[in-house]
């Protein structure tokens, strides 16, 4: 089986979907890699690097996507609408598609890729289970966020972290609030105190207040009812709009107390909420920051625009939607991780096999022979006839995808 990789074409993507070290390991599964020459040289691997590992380094894109019967990408064409498009073209009927595709929002990227015949399995609805740790590309890629997020905070707030003592007079620390306690806002939690803040938490699930004080960081308690609030595989679920408004309240003197607030809560598939709103902002002190991780799904602070940076209230607001890509190295070696390692379970014997037994398989495959196979996405494109595929969680940790 032959497996391509071919450069990223949306704007500003510099990850690439398998790095040099995962070469190898696919190699002694039966999988030979074929790269589009320069695809790894922005996330900083060069085509020697692939080539001593044993890949073919291929001058043409088109060429990759004529030699590989899977094609590994970070973006496919639901996740990269635009320039996706291109891509399209080049795709033969019978070819297998794996990487992020946004299926639970782009709804007719999806449906224009079955009927080109593709088989499409996309990373961000691997099911959160033991046996798919390794491949569940959101938390690693998340991980990237929390960590860059609060480097963002840093560069722009008029203050150092730490508390510091100098014959100038004593530094008061900064003062973080964290909203959403999954995988990006525990890595946000530790990455803030190694250096020096210090850290208030907040996330619906009581379940993580011990995660988040084993990384010294204080769990902010609220009175609300939050049975249910999150299902068997440790999502954080969606709430209702009384309880948004509730959390909103509870939350206003937290967020006015911070210098920096970082919010990481996004419901895949739906707008995120809003929980930091205009009023909030207006009572942060002016130099205060807030980094919105879930700036691509509307945000959850009513004054963020996404890709933008912008100043209210003397508060600067910043949207990002890609951060991965902002640290690319260590954001492909994590991916390639997951890809990879998804790619050699679904392989046997050098073949793609699809076992439909295999929850696995089943939430993340999307299309296949020409049809929208995963139930959520079916009823997305329009389609009521059921057919053989599995359910995808309805909930999402909180923490940005």
């Amino acid at each position: 089986m032959i497996v391509g990789v071919v450069k990223e074409s949306y704007p500003g993507e510099r990850r690439v979907a398998l790095v040099p070290a995962v070469v190898p390991a696919l190699g002694d599964g039966g999988v030979e890699v074929v790269l589009e020459a320069g695809a790894g040289e922005e996330a900083g691997f060069p085509d020697a690097e692939y080539a001593a590992k044993g890949a073919s380094i291929l001058s043409a894109r088109a060429e990759v996507f004529q030699k590989a019967d899977v094609i590994c990408q970070v973006r496919t064409l639901g996740a990269n609408p635009d320039a996706g498009k291109a891509d399209l073209q080049l795709l033969r009927r019978g070819q297998t598609l794996i990487g992020f595709a946004d299926p639970l929002i782009a709804a007719g990227p999806v449906k224009e890729m079955a009927d080109a015949g593709l088989t499409l399995l996309a990373m961000e609805l691997m099911p959160r289970i033991t046996r798919a740790q390794s491949m569940d590309a959101l938390s690693s890629q998340a991980t990237i966020q929390g960590y860059k997020a609060v480097l963002v905070a840093a560069d722009i707030l008029p203050r150092m972290f730490p508390m510091m003592m100098t014959a100038a007079g004593t530094l008061a620390p900064t003062r973080m609030f964290i909203i959403g306690a999954g995988v990006a806002g525990l890595q946000a939690i530790a990455t803030a105190r190694r250096l020096g803040a210090v850290v208030d938490a907040f996330d619906i699930r009581p379940v993580v207040k011990e995660q988040v004080e084993s990384l010294g960081a204080k769990f902010l308690v609220v009175d609300l009812q939050m049975q249910g609030a999150q299902d068997a595989s440790g999502y954080a679920k969606a709430m209702d709009e009384a309880t948004n408004l509730k959390q909103q309240e509870l939350m206003t003197l937290a967020v006015a107390d911070s210098d920096v607030v970082i919010t990481t809560a996004a419901v895949p598939g739906r707008k995120s909420p809003v929980l930091v709103t205009g009023e909030m902002v207006a009572g942060m002190a002016p130099g205060s920051v807030i980094v919105d991780l879930a700036a691509e799904r509307g945000g959850n602070c009513q004054l963020t625009r996404a890709d933008e940076t912008v100043v209210e209230h003397g508060v600067t607001i910043v949207g990002p939607t890609n951060l991965p890509a902002t640290v690319p190295y260590h954001a492909s070696q994590m991916y390639a991780k997951n890809i990879s390692t998804f790619l050699l379970h679904l392989t046997s014997e050098g073949k793609l096999k699809l076992d439909m037994e295999d929850e696995i398989t089943q939430q993340t495959l999307i299309t296949k022979s020409g049809e929208v196979v995963h139930r959520r996405v079916r009823e997305l494109v329009g389609l009521d006839e059921p057919v053989a595929a599995a359910e995808t969680p309805e909930t999402s940790e909180a923490s940005a995808s």
